[in-house]
Formats: structure tokens, sequence, C-alpha cells
């Protein structure tokens, strides 16, 4: 059974059906001819990246820009001032000095097109299209505003480095615009005390508030709000590994959402919930997580039916927190999760609604174990899957779960998507330094067909659109942290983070999945990062050849 998306002609017709049925037209995108491997990890050696032949890329910022209003901690936009930005050669990590400043890594891109946007710089026309990132790493956060029409001395922004009550923020891993509330949500995936949402308003300075008491705290990484003003987050916990089982990791993440008492004020409280998926090894009883009994979870029949094609799973939202009872003291999601009995995911950690089924499918992503010698194997999802929730028309709280994609050895650990068209789902790999040197292959980016039944041994495999490389500072960086016990700070291949397909319209229209993407057209534009080593900012253009 296939996954078909039936697409409306407009936003404001009336809702989408989306079935699990035979596949007959395929919805209009890009065909790619693709990229045939993945670079190879070569120590020492720096390689470039390689697009599908359809595609270019253009480098928009990179780490060594200087913020324009940048402070003596934060000077550059993704190097903190705390050393060169090149390691001296034969430089040695010393405690309390280090030969590389830290890096911090911008994250996810949220692009706007805003009018009337102001910056450091009151006689500077600063023009109206902008990418806002969090930072994921550096010790200490902030947000940046990349302004894309500006010269280079006005290039990056500082936007905030504290919240309103002058709590320095937290690093941050993904964001997303909420156009009810005007704000900028950006989460940090933290502990059960450190993580949680950060809501931001767009002009300068940036105003930041913690929601921990609203949305509680976790290990938050993907946040979507539909078209009822109901924020949609997916949290990246890794579980503990098992004792027989040790290159595989429980199932210990969840999917949640928090559904506001007023869609244009999140902090007037409201209610958190987490999705329950239903067991169909063990009818009438939901999949849960059992604490001390790692290896049982790990290789459960459970999780090996979750990761099977052709099942569908019947799924409810329960409610874990709410403020009218529960009241705004920051809270752990992920122990209330459990005791809910939700479900427990292999690391999902971003996600987005299908364009075209009016906010009915949610389309999200695991990273599995990222270890090739995980014990899971792509049947209890070691290297990862891609998932699609749909809501059940006429309910509040029900649905189904269905596989769409079961990862392997050589399409592993998804981490950011984003849809290119309706039938078209971008998914990028971050399988992490362990990984590329155990397949020696570094990170793709994947067009994954959600009109194709992959449980089909005839079906093709997702199309490789990028092969990630390796920048010269990232293939120093690679070789420092091979170095046992040295204390160097910073990441070593680089990663794709970010993927980000809009057309930066802040309306209710231009919500992620409100309308078919049409890229390179229409205003709509493609970016990435390339996280680690010179930390670039890329946006990807039509090869004009």
């Amino acid at each position: 059974m296939l996954l078909r998306n039936r697409v409306s002609s407009s936003l404001a017709l009336a809702a989408a059906a989306v079935a699990l049925a035979p596949h007959s037209t395929a919805m209009t995108g890009t065909v790619f001819a693709g990229v045939p491997t993945a670079n190879p990890k070569s120590t020492g050696i720096s390689v470039g990246n390689v697009l599908t032949p359809e595609l270019i890329e253009s480098r928009l910022a990179q780490g060594s820009n200087r913020i324009e209003n940048g402070t003596t901690s934060f000077p550059y936009y993704a190097f903190r001032g705390d050393g060169p930005m090149v390691p001296a050669p034969g430089a040695v990590q010393q405690p309390g000095s280090n030969v590389e400043a830290t890096k911090t890594e911008p994250d996810k891109n949220t692009y706007l097109v805003l009018p009337g946007q102001t910056g450091p710089d009151a006689a500077y026309n600063y023009g109206t299209h902008f990418v806002y990132q969090g930072h994921e790493t550096g010790g200490a956060g902030y947000i940046t505003r990349v302004n894309l029409d500006a010269d280079a001395a006005h290039r990056v922004t500082l936007m905030a480095t504290q919240d309103n009550l002058g709590n320095g923020l937290p690093v941050y891993d993904g964001s997303t615009w909420n156009p009810f509330c005007r704000r900028l949500l950006f989460s940090c995936e933290g502990s059960a005390t450190s993580g949680g949402i950060w809501q931001a308003t767009v002009g300068f300075p940036s105003t930041v508030v913690d929601l921990g008491g609203y949305l509680g705290r976790g290990g938050y990484e993907g946040i979507q709000t539909d078209l009822d003003g109901i924020v949609y987050i997916v949290e990246d916990s890794g579980g503990p590994s098992g004792t027989l089982n040790s290159h595989a990791k429980q199932p210990n993440s969840f999917l949640y959402r928090y559904i506001p008492n007023a869609i244009n004020d999140l902090t007037q409280g409201g209610v958190l919930q987490a999705l329950q998926v239903m067991s169909i090894a063990n009818p009438g009883q939901p999949i849960v997580f059992h604490a001390g009994q790692a290896d049982a979870d790990i290789l459960s029949q459970d999780v090996a039916d979750l990761h099977t094609y052709g099942l569908s799973f019947v799924t409810h939202w329960v409610t874990i927190h709410d403020t009218a009872v529960d009241g705004t003291t920051p809270f752990g999601a992920n122990a209330l999760a459990k005791a809910a009995l939700a479900t427990p995911f292999k690391r999902p950690e971003n996600g987005q609604f299908r364009p075209g089924t009016n906010f009915s499918q949610f389309c999200f992503v695991e990273t599995g174990d990222t270890n090739a010698l995980t014990e899971a194997g792509s049947q209890y999802g070691g290297f990862g899957a891609i998932l699609a929730w749909t809501k059940t028309a006429g309910s509040a709280t029900d649905g189904t779960l269905q596989l769409v994609y079961r990862g392997d050895i050589d399409r592993s650990s998804f981490d950011n998507c984003a849809f290119w068209s309706a039938d078209q789902f971008v998914v990028v790999e971050d399988r992490g330094d362990g990984l590329h040197a155990q397949h020696n292959a570094l990170d793709s980016a994947f067009v994954v067909d959600l009109s194709a039944d992959y449980g089909n041994a005839t079906t093709t495999a997702p199309v490789r659109i990028l092969a990630q490389g390796r920048d010269p500072l990232a293939t120093i960086d690679s070789g420092l942290v091979s170095i046992s016990g040295n204390g160097f700070q910073n990441e070593g291949d680089n990663e794709i983070t970010g993927i980000h397909i809009s057309d930066g319209n802040p309306r209710l229209n231009g919500l992620l999945g409100a309308t078919l993407p049409t890229p390179f057209s229409g205003g709509w534009r493609v970016f990435y990062t390339q996280q680690h080593g010179e930390n670039s900012l890329f946006e990807i253009l039509p090869n004009p050849h």
C-alpha cells in the first residue's frame, strides 16, 4: 500500500483526503539525475560538495563574517572570540587555552520577507529578505539574522544574547515562524532541565521569552505550526544503549503538540500532548517505554512493526500537561510522556506538514543509532526512518501512523527535512564522524518520493541530490578530533543541516505546508547550512547550463 496525496487546488478548500492507496499520477516536481555516491572520508583530504547536475549552490555567509554589532564574546557569525580561526601548525590543545576559536554552528534556517526591518545602523536600508538562525554550540547561545540584501559590513546582525529577564540564551537547534503570534520559535535540544522552546520577535533588537512553563523542557529540535495554531515539537533524546545490544539505543524520544488557549499568544497557557501509538502485536495496548529494559525495547516486535512497510497504526494524542491544572512552572516533558504511556521513537529530529493535505499529514524523520554496528539494523530502525502521521478526519485526537522509508547503511541517520513538492520530501543525513569513518562516506541529501512504495523491491531508492564534502577547516578539525583526550572542543567533518524551502511569506498562507512549493519560482528559495568547519550558509539554485 502506498502513501497518496490528493492535493487541494487552494488552501481555502476543504481538508484534503490522505489515504493509503495505489499511486496513480505523480505530483509535479523536479526530475533529478542524482549523484551516484557519497563523498568518501579521507584522512587529511578536503573535498568539495557535489550536487545533482540540475543544481548549483551559492555561499551567502560563512563563519568568519564579522557581525556588524558583534561583541567580545560573539565577534563573528560562527566563531566565538576565544581563539584564532585556524590552528597554528603543530599546535596542541592545552587546558585553559584553545588552538582554535569555539565554533557556534548556525543551525536551522528560517527565511522571511519582511519590510521595514532595522538594525544597529539607523541610516542603513537592510532590505526585505532575511534568514534567521539560532546557534547550536559554543557554550552560550545567540540569535543572528543574515541580511540577504545587505553589503558585507551589514551582512550579519546579532539579534539577541539574553532573554527578557536577562538570562543568557541556550544553544539552539531548530527554528520556525509562527504567524499567529508573529514570533520566531527556537528549540534547544537540551535536557529535562535545560531544553525547551523560546519565542523571539523579528525586529532589532529581538525580545526573547522562555516558554518552558508552557511547552516544557526536553531535547526539543523540530518545531512547526499548523493552520489551527497548534505547535508540533519533535524531540531528539537518545536513550540508553543495551547491554547485549551495546551499539544500539533504546527508543526514548517523543512527538508532542501544544494546543494554546490563545493562538496569538502562547503564554496564555494551553495543553501539551504526546503521540501514543497502539500496538499491532499486542492489540489494545500502546507501544511504551520500559524502564531498565533497553535490550528488550531495542529488538521488540513493536519496534520492528513500526519499521515494517505496509502496516498502519492507530494513534491518539494523550495530554501530559495542562497549564490550567498544572500551572506554569517549567517541567520535564519526556518523563511525563512516559508516565502517560506515549510512544517513544528512535531519535526523531525534524518534521513538516505535507503540502496539499490541509495540515492533516505530518512527515517526520528518525536518526537511529548512527553506528554501522547497530544490532537494530534496518529492521528495528537502527539506520533511521521516515514516518507519516495522518490525522483522522473529524477527530481532535485520533490518527494513523505509517512507515514511509526505512534507512540502511547507505541512506542513514536522517536529520533535517523539507518539501520540494507535494510528493518530494528532501531529507539530509547527520551520520557523525564515527559513522563517516565506519562506512567511509560523508553525509548526503536525498529526495524521497512519498508516492512510491519502498517496500517493493523493484522501487528505485531515494535519489541523492547532494554529496556533502569537507571544507579545509573541517578537515583540520577532523584531524584534531581524532586525537584522543586532547580536549579539542570543535566538531570534525561537515554536516548538512537546516535544509529549508520557503517563499518567506510571513502571513498565515506562508506556513510551511500551506501551499505547494515551487522552488526557484514565485519567490521560493532553497537554503541549507554546511555546519562545522567554515560554517557556511548556502542557497541552492538552478543550474543555468
